[in-house]
Formats: C-alpha cells, sequence, structure tokens
C-alpha cells in the first residue's frame, strides 16, 4: 500500500510533503493554508480562495487561465474552504498528465506548480489590494451560496443542529460564514487578510507522482517563493471535551413535506485518540452502512424513515444521527433510535454486524488508495489530529477491535441536542 511521505521544509517555512509513487498517471499538487475556524474571520477565509480564483498576475482573468490550463493538457485547478474540526483551511488543487507519458518533454510538475504558486501567491492587484469587480462577484456568489442551503432541506437541517449544539463553541460557526459579515468586507480588507494569513499561519503543500525529489525540491521552491514571517501562528487545539448537562431540544417549522430528525452526540473520542479505530466500528455498526441498526430497524423492520444514518466528526468527537421521516412518526423513530444507542452501549452486536462493518471499513480504506486527493486527506487528517495513521494501520486496528473496545467507546457517547425540521402544518411534538 502506498503510505510513506518524503517531508521537507521549504525556505519561508511552508512545509512540503512529497509521495514519490508511479501508481498514478497525473501529477496531483494541493495547498492547505490553515487558520482558526472563528465566526469573526469565516466569510473571509471562504471568500479568499474564490477570488484568487478568478485570476492572478500572470493569468489575470478566468479565460487567460483556463487557456494555459488548457495547454498543460487539461489540468485541472480548484480552489475551495473546509472545516475540519476547529480549524479553517483554505485549499488550493492542481492535477496535471505526467509528462513521461506525453513524449514531449515538458515539465509539467514544474508548470503545474507554477500556475498555482501564482493564483495562490502572486494575486492580481488593482490600485494596491484585491480588484474589487472579483470580491464583490465572489461575495454575491457565496451570499447566494447561504441562501441556497435552505433549499436543500437535510443539508439545512444537519447544520442547524451543528450551530445549535456548538453555539458556545468554534465548532458551531458555518464554513461559508455569515450572510451579514460579507457586507462588511471590501477589496482592501480582504487583501490585508490576505497578506496577514499568508505570511503568518501555517502553510502545507503535497505534491504526488512520479517524480525525483530534487526536481520536487527545486520546483516548490521556485513557484512558492512568497515572503513569510520566520515566527508562524499557533493555532489552538479543538476543543473536544464539553461536558453534557442536558439534553437540548430545537423545534423549526418550515414549508416541507418530509421532516427532519437530528441527533447531536458528543463521542468524547477524537481522531487521534486510542479508541478511534473502536469508534469508527461504533459509528458503522450503528449506521455507517445498509446493513448497520439504523437503517435495518428504523427503515426496513419499522418502515419509518425515507433515510437514516450516523457520520462521524473525527476531529472534533462528535456523531451526527440523522434520518428523514413523517412528522407523526417523531416519537416511534427517536424511541427506537436511542434503543440502538442503548444497545450498543450494552455491547448487544451481533457478530454478522461487527464482520460486515469490519469488511466494509476495510473495503473503504483500500478503495482511498487508489485516490492521489484521498490519500493527501488522510495525510492531512494526521497532521490536524496530531496522530498520523498509515492505512496499514487504521486497516490492522480495525481487523483487532473487539466488541468489548466498541462497547467501552459507546459507554463515552452521550446525546446532547435533538433537532426537528417540521412542516408548518400541525401543532409542535412538545
Amino acid at each position: 500500500m502506498i503510505t510513506n511521505y518524503i517531508e521537507h521544509h521549504l525556505p519561508n517555512g511552508i512545509r512540503l510533503f512529497f509521495m514519490p509513487t508511479d501508481k498514478f498517471k497525473t501529477i496531483s499538487i494541493a495547498l492547505f493554508i490553515h487558520q482558526e475556524l472563528n465566526s469573526k474571520l469565516a466569510a473571509m477565509s471562504a471568500l479568499l480562495p474564490a477570488v484568487l480564483e478568478q485570476g492572478s498576475r500572470q493569468y489575470p482573468d478566468k479565460l487567460i487561465l483556463q487557456r494555459k490550463l488548457e495547454n498543460l493538457y487539461g489540468a485541472d485547478l480548484t480552489a475551495d474552504i473546509i472545516k475540519s474540526g476547529e480549524r479553517h483551511i483554505m485549499t488550493f488543487g492542481c492535477e496535471t498528465a505526467h509528462d513521461k507519458y506525453l513524449g514531449e518533454g515538458k515539465a509539467l510538475v514544474k508548470e503545474g506548480l507554477s500556475v498555482l504558486g501564482s493564483v495562490s501567491g502572486d494575486p492580481l492587484l488593482e490600485n494596491g489590494s484585491f480588484k474589487k469587480e472579483y470580491v464583490e462577484q465572489e461575495k454575491k456568489q457565496l451570499i447566494k451560496d447561504i441562501k441556497a442551503m435552505l433549499n436543500d432541506k437535510a443539508t439545512y437541517a444537519y447544520e442547524r443542529c451543528i450551530a445549535l449544539m456548538c453555539s458556545e463553541e468554534r465548532f458551531g460557526t458555518y464554513k461559508l460564514g455569515s450572510i451579514e459579515d460579507y457586507n462588511n468586507i471590501n477589496e482592501e480588507s480582504l487583501y490585508q487578510y490576505y497578506n496577514h494569513v499568508f505570511s503568518a499561519n501555517p502553510i502545507d503543500l503535497y505534491v504526488i507522482g512520479d517524480l525525483k525529489e530534487k526536481e520536487v525540491l527545486d520546483a516548490t521552491g521556485e513557484a512558492f517563493s512568497l515572503s513569510r514571517l520566520k515566527e508562524q501562528n499557533r493555532l489552538p487545539l479543538t476543543d473536544t471535551k464539553k461536558t453534557v448537562q442536558e439534553v437540548r431540544y430545537y423545534e423549526e417549522a418550515l414549508p416541507v413535506n418530509q421532516a427532519k430528525i437530528v441527533l447531536g452526540l458528543r463521542t468524547y473520542t477524537a481522531y487521534g485518540d486510542d479508541l478511534y479505530c473502536p469508534l469508527l466500528l461504533y459509528s458503522g455498526i450503528l449506521g455507517g452502512f445498509p446493513h448497520s441498526k439504523l437503517f435495518m430497524k428504523v427503515r426496513e423492520e419499522a418502515g419509518l424513515a425515507y433515510y437514516v444514518h450516523s457520520r462521524l466528526e473525527k476531529h472534533k468527537g462528535l456523531m451526527i444521527i440523522a434520518a428523514g421521516i413523517n412528522y407523526e412518526d417523531y416519537d416511534n423513530a427517536r424511541e427506537i433510535i436511542e434503543r440502538q444507542l442503548e444497545d450498543m452501549a450494552a455491547g448487544n452486536i451481533s457478530d454478522e454486524e461487527l464482520d460486515n462493518t469490519r469488511q466494509g471499513l476495510i473495503n473503504r480504506l483500500r478503495s482511498q488508495q487508489d485516490s492521489p486527493i484521498q490519500l493527501i486527506i488522510s495525510h492531512l487528517d494526521g497532521s490536524i489530529g496530531g496522530k498520523t495513521y498509515t492505512a496499514a494501520e487504521l486497516i490492522k486496528g480495525i481487523e483487532t477491535v473487539g466488541k468489548q473496545e466498541i462497547q467501552e467507546a459507546a459507554e463515552r457517547v452521550k446525546l446532547d441536542t435533538v433537532y426537528v425540521l417540521r412542516p408548518q402544518e400541525g401543532g409542535s411534538i412538545k
């Protein structure tokens, strides 16, 4: 299995992780700029990569940039913002073909890194700040994206539960920030923020491909030579210890036909903890697969849910259970869901449930070995979580976990918040 990265620090402090492998016929490059997840900074952090992607000094608009990518045999360039634990991470990615398979002698890794370095580190400026047209254009698009979330009721309910559950924690911040915050951003303030973050915050650069170490070091040093402070900001760790005092209940009425129930639970087990592998099996047995308890009991046997599943937030130590139900079935559905939680804590797990989940998780891990971006994200998780697992280590951990360890992880789990999105017709459940 592919697992090994070679780590270097560029002269300006950017961490470079290079994986030499001949498994892929492409070269994958990814840049991650780390920031604290903070409600006051979220809109800025979401807006910044969107504006940078519109053009750089060398490629001043989308059309010129796209032509350059087409000349690199259809290279793909992306920019985004992700929320991982209480980190808010700006991401830039570029995937190109490998020149060894083209027979034309082009140094595509050097050109791909140069384009990515230009877009992220050499922005287009007007009058000493970002181009106003690009800033206003991307502000409107992100505000539109925030409003559009209401049209996806399952996503809306999930995000509302997180926001309510973690209202006093950084994790309660939505990754795109709030609409009101965009009104206070202009091209000057965003450029000041760019200078601060890119000069002072941790930056990780990943390169995967059939390349030589010196070749990568030379190309990255040239493409990412932006000036940075010697002392980088130390970002705060994710808080995973908040105590559940009592279960909180929230209900909201909107014009929907299908009610959404979302349960927010605290697992008190994060990515780097000893019980992380047992927690993976716990969540998988509970609601991660079609054979899982929630799917079988709530949907298949009782016929009460259109969908039902559990999902882990590995760095924050949360688990979210979500279901789409008829509103009048709320009491029955919640009772069955909570019964499954009780069964897990009591160690009521069949051999078939354990074996099927074990195999499902291992198959998922093995399939990730075929995706460069998944390999990068897996290593990034280790960087954020304070413990880097190889795929082989995770697979071995999953293979050796027994029911007792799963029960131990289950006993830690506490229900914190219940959120129900219900139709406007009819009265409240409470």
